[in-house]
């Protein structure tokens, strides 16, 4: 029998930052699956988790679990393939360092993925961005970071991930004309950045707070703003704009929708100042 605990330790420690240079996030969500999952395990198997063996994890153990977490735990079919992935990869790690799980990571990997249907993604026309731009009351501190991160995630098309990950050392500080990325599987790009998105992040930049930390958009508490922080913020100016563009209720805005925006990048009038 293979014990769990040094294994996934290495898992998350070690081998997905290190070996697979896997992002802060991922790692974060593997580790909460695998949280899940052994406490799953050890009310089922009646033990406790230090003592949960690698071939306690069944394919149907498994199974059951991922029935458990849309069951009980009301999680959609979307978050139960998340952890079924969690578990595929920590096996693939297992083939190299554990030979005896072999076959137990060969039934895990036949488990598949759950099919379902994927929503349409909304997006807003110019008017609905236009207003959730100006949102933002730019005479407070925080307006003016928050302008200046809808301006950026919009304009450079990032995801929230990139977005809340950004320092200021990836800024161009001579001119503020390029930005550099650091994007899903750790590759790196280098974008430049439009008039109006410039103006807001120097706005923002001389009433950032002077602290130690490096993340280029605080929060109140002068640290990293977060996932959840900058969803938080994005659901108050959304309901703003809808008071001057109802339309924008019709609609799920997300972070995400921020990269959908269909119109012509090259705009005219005062969103789409040049670069």
């Amino acid at each position: 029998m293979t014990a769990l605990a040094p294994h996934i330790g290495s898992f998350l420690q070690e081998y997905l930052p290190r070996d697979r240079r896997a992002s802060r996030h991922t790692t974060d969500t593997y580790a909460y699956s695998f949280q899940l999952l052994v406490q799953y395990a050890a009310e089922r198997l009646q033990t406790r988790p230090c003592l949960i063996e690698i071939e306690d994890l069944t394919a149907q153990l498994i199974l059951d679990f991922l029935d458990h977490l849309e069951q009980e735990r009301g999680n959609t079919v979307r978050t139960r393939n998340v952890r079924l992935a969690a578990f595929k990869s920590f096996f693939r790690y297992l083939e190299y360092r554990a030979p005896g799980c072999l076959d137990l990571a060969r039934q895990v990997h036949a488990i598949p993925a759950k099919r379902f249907e994927k929503p349409l993604i909304d997006y807003l026309d110019r008017r609905e961005l236009q207003a959730l731009l100006d949102a933002p009351d730019i005479s407070t501190v925080t307006g003016l970071r928050d302008r200046a991160m809808l301006h950026l995630g919009y304009a450079a098309g990032l995801r929230v991930s990139e977005l809340i990950a950004l320092t200021t050392a990836d800024l161009s500080r001579a001119s503020l004309d390029t930005i550099r990325i650091m994007g899903k599987g750790r590759r790196e790009r280098v974008l430049p950045l439009w008039n109006e998105t410039r103006s807001g992040l120097n706005e923002w930049l001389r009433v950032r707070p002077q602290t130690g930390e490096l993340a280029l958009f605080l929060n109140a508490r002068g640290s990293a703003i977060s996932r959840h922080g900058f969803a938080h913020r994005l659901a108050l100016h959304v309901a703003t704009a809808q008071t001057s563009v109802p339309t924008m209720a019709e609609k799920r805005i997300t972070p995400h929708v921020l990269r959908h925006y269909i119109d012509t990048l090259t705009m005219s009038g005062t969103t789409g100042s040049g670069a």
